[in-house]
């Protein structure tokens, strides 16, 4: 299992919004996530730095490959459609990247 953990930055003005959003999260895009080896996702929000933190938990042997089917999947590109105009991703993120992913300094279980 490998923890993962990435920020965003979010637009003031849509914080309700992906607020709503996440409250009622499709059951497609949950089983997306599920059969793409994630478990114990979260996000948390720090206002009024309006940032996005993600934690996650991989389960899987080959992210890339995993990350590649959901992005193929219609509910979670619906999905995606709705939420990435919410955010606004940093400007030091990697190619590619929507959320920007971080190294993991320290675990305590």
């Amino acid at each position: 299992m490998q923890r993962m953990g990435m920020m965003i930055g979010i637009r003031p003005e849509k914080i309700k919004e992906y607020k709503r959003l996440h409250a009622d999260a499709w059951p497609g895009v949950l089983r997306q996530i599920a059969d793409s080896n994630i478990r114990n996702f979260s996000i948390f929000l720090r206002e009024p730095e309006n940032v996005l933190f993600g934690y996650l938990e991989y389960h899987g042997d080959d992210f890339s490959a995993d990350m590649a089917r959901m992005a193929d999947d219609p509910d979670t590109q619906e999905w995606w459609r709705l939420t990435d105009p919410c955010q606004e991703p940093l400007a030091s993120r990697a190619p590619g990247e929507q959320w920007s992913f971080m190294e993991q300094v320290f675990f305590c279980d």
